[in-house]
């Protein structure tokens, strides 16, 4: 009865508890514990990693974008705004427990070195790398600048007695590329700009490329491509919007808790490419600082949007300092675009009941207008003015993919091939096909054939439940017959799909990242689109202008 009194009065509540009133008593409590099992608990508490579970279950209540970095993180961080960090300068991947180079950075140590894509890492100064994970290994390979690391590769396909190398590498504060691509396409009738994330060096990189792309007689016109970059700064995105607008176009609000977070951002110079047609490419891996560029340039009927629905992310973030170096990155802002609305997909402070967040509904979205009277919505991203359908890859070339047997394919070809043609006009033959493809063990290749999976279901339910009569049998036989196919089959009747994989792949070992970037254009929709629309004599300005519906607010309202 005592222990239930107690019980009863601790567990009260205040009947009014304000927010400020319920953070101090939740704060007090916490300490009490946090004493508590200090002193109390029978064995030692491993008080960091106590912590900082403490701190991943009070962030995991907020939203993803809320992270906490200590000492350690701090040069993750650091790479997220700014692109660099020390190191040898490579991307890394891990295939079957070991790691691999994947693609040295142009002008980094590793590619001065030597280090090729393919390489497997078996040792970093003394630390046998095998069987290590990519983020073990990144670890080691990362230093301060200036020293040095012994890297000891193995090189598949290589000559009997070639295949260990090691390089003594000097580490240097590497810096990412943002544009890994620029060039013309269309018969140099269209400029062609890869953006790939917002950090502190893209907006220089992308005015290079805008300046030459402008000083290009025969350039007509422009596509900037934001597909699957995840965002970055936002003072990188207003930079790269100012390019193509006037000066003092208003192109983004933010608003939040603190007056501080209550912005209007606005273009600060005089646009370079004022009036050249342009044409923004989007899909769901455009987020945050892409949204900005691509939904501005939309709302203010400055560019033509292709490709799929963006993912919506309209929350800001900050970093502040917190004590003993920490820092957290949290989001401080919403944003809002020239219409006023906000694509945010996703609202963190309406938990489902299983802690899920939902995406918003497309019927409890709301209609604003861009500045010519079209008409756009809020809440679940951008929605682009020519909607792709990209497709849906089959198992058998997920399998080839995410398995790495393309990426090792490439390894062989450049083990034995000493040059292919130029990006974008590379080709593989019909020999180099029935090579990969022989190459493809179906003894261990094991990918899910999902007519047969279901065909096999089907088969056990009808055995269940006492359908599998013989003639039941022979109907499933025969369709079980008609469906079955050989590994080979699939992937001839795959050839093109596989074939531009390889051929992007294969371009990367000799041209870079760019070259991988130029060649997958060869096979690319929404490039084919957004030529298509600027090709023909008035569609794009046609996008562009359509007329608002009568009694829509033409900015800034909904309808």
């Amino acid at each position: 009865m005592a222990a239930g009194i107690i019980l009863t009065v601790y567990g009260q509540k205040p009947s009014a508890e304000s927010h400020d009133e319920a953070y101090l008593r939740n704060m007090t409590i916490f300490s009490a514990l946090t004493k508590e099992l200090e002193e109390n608990y029978v064995d030692s508490i491993r008080t960091s990693e106590a912590f900082k579970a403490a701190i991943d279950a009070m962030l995991s209540t907020v939203d993803p974008y809320t992270e906490y970095f200590d000492a350690e993180d701090q040069d993750k961080l650091m790479r997220m705004t700014t692109g660099g960090y020390a190191g040898i300068g490579s991307y890394i991947h891990t295939i079957g427990g070991n790691t691999y180079i994947s693609q040295p950075i142009e002008g980094s140590p590793a590619k001065r070195a030597g280090l090729l894509p393919g390489d497997l890492i078996v040792r970093v100064d003394t630390t046998d790398a095998r069987g290590l994970a990519s983020d073990k290994v990144s670890s080691l390979l990362k230093g301060t600048p200036g020293t040095t690391v012994s890297v000891t590769i193995e090189r598949p396909y290589s000559a009997p007695g070639d295949s260990i190398h090691t390089y003594d590498i000097v580490r240097e504060q590497v810096m990412e590329r943002s544009v890994p691509w620029w060039g013309t396409i269309n018969n140099g009738e269209t400029g062609y700009i890869r953006l790939t994330q917002f950090i502190e060096s893209s907006a220089t990189d992308v005015r290079q490329a805008v300046e030459a792309l402008r000083n290009d007689p025969d350039v007509k016109n422009v596509v900037l491509d934001l597909r699957s970059n995840g965002g970055g700064l936002v003072d990188s995105a207003i930079e790269i919007l100012g390019y193509f607008l006037p000066k003092g176009t208003e192109v983004l609000r933010t608003g939040g808790k603190s007056p501080e977070t209550v912005r209007t951002y606005k273009t600060r110079r005089d646009p370079i490419m004022p009036d050249t047609p342009l044409a923004v490419l989007i899909d769901g891996g455009s987020a945050s600082a892409a949204e900005i560029v691509a939904g501005a340039l939309q709302d203010l009927d400055r560019a033509v949007l292709v490709g799929s629905r963006s993912f919506g992310k309209g929350l800001v973030q900050s970093t502040h300092s917190l004590p003993f170096s920490t820092m957290v990155k949290v989001t401080t802002a919403k944003y809002y675009m020239p219409s006023g609305r906000l694509i945010q997909a996703l609202d963190y402070s309406r938990r489902n009941p299983d802690g899920t967040v939902a995406r918003t509904p497309d019927s409890l979205t709301n209609v604003y207008h861009t500045r010519r009277g079209r008409e756009v919505r809020d809440g679940g991203g951008l929605t682009p003015d020519s909607v792709i359908d990209w497709g849906t890859s089959t198992a058998v070339v997920y399998g080839l993919v995410a398995g790495q047997h393309i990426f090792d394919y490439a390894t062989k070809y450049a083990a034995r091939h000493d040059s292919i043609a130029p990006a974008g006009e590379f080709k593989i033959t019909d020999a180099d096909f029935a090579e990969f493809a022989e190459g493809i063990d179906p003894k261990t290749f094991k990918y899910d054939r999902v007519c047969n999976d279901m065909l096999s279901n089907l088969r056990e339910a009808a055995g269940n439940e006492g359908y599998l009569t013989p003639e039941v049998k022979a109907t499933l036989d025969s369709l079980d017959h008609m469906l079955s196919r050989d590994l080979k089959s699939d992937l001839y009747s795959k050839r093109d799909e596989i074939e531009e994989y390889i051929e992007v792949e294969i371009a990367g070992r000799y041209h870079g990242e760019g070259g991988k970037t130029r060649q997958a254009l060869n096979h690319d929709k929404a490039i084919d689109k957004a030529v298509q629309i600027f090709n023909t004599p008035g569609l794009y300005d046609k996008i562009l202008a359509t007329p608002a519906k009568r009694g829509a607010t033409l900015k800034g309202g909904k309808k």
